[in-house]
């Protein structure tokens, strides 16, 4: 199996939809490589594309401040995101895009091997839960898919914008943290 190191260089040369011909800096992923907990975002913003990091503009500042109310930080989780190059004037990835990027995070995902995935919102809960899912109604519910527990969280962009939805984030976090300590 690659190592995450090998399938960033692999994933660098990605050409498959034409998000890689708008890039700065291909946004991959960052933390540990072998965290019980990873976070999945939608896709980079204009501050992951100048930096190459995921979530370092104001949502990165706010889910940072989220991690820290739960007593981690980025060297004890993994985050990354749906697809790996920024989607113009920061919309949503299109399906195919997602279609193209996918396999790479399945194969992140199958290196770190994570016990928990929190998806940072509805577009990546929609690819790894279900394509369906109401992130309103379903958001800190557990989900068993192919064995692994995954729940959705507001996006930080999201609370950003609506901060009333703040509290239930709490909670959710909570439930993350309680989780974490039932694995050990």
């Amino acid at each position: 199996m690659a190592s995450l190191d090998e399938l960033k260089k692999e994933c660098a040369g990605c050409a498959k939809c034409g998000l890689c011909q708008t890039r700065t800096n291909l946004v991959f992923g960052v933390g540990d490589p072998g965290a019980k907990l990873m976070f999945v975002g939608e896709g980079p913003g204009r501050d992951e594309d100048l930096q190459g990091e995921p979530f370092v503009g104001r949502a990165g500042k706010l889910l940072d401040a989220m991690l820290d109310i739960i007593d981690l930080d980025r060297s004890k989780v993994y985050i990354a995101n749906m697809v790996k190059c920024r989607p113009p004037q920061n919309r949503d990835p299109l399906p195919e895009e997602q279609d193209a990027c996918f396999p790479w995070l399945e194969r992140q995902i199958e290196i770190i091997d994570p016990k928990l995935i929190v998806c940072l919102g509805r577009i990546s809960a929609m690819r790894l839960i279900r394509s369906d899912f109401k992130i309103t109604r379903e958001h800190g519910q557990w989900f068993d898919v192919g064995g692994r527990q995954i729940m959705a969280i507001y996006h930080p962009a999201a609370l950003l914008r609506d901060p009333g939805k703040r509290p239930e984030t709490f909670l959710d976090l909570k439930e993350i943290r309680r989780r974490l300590d039932e694995l050990g």
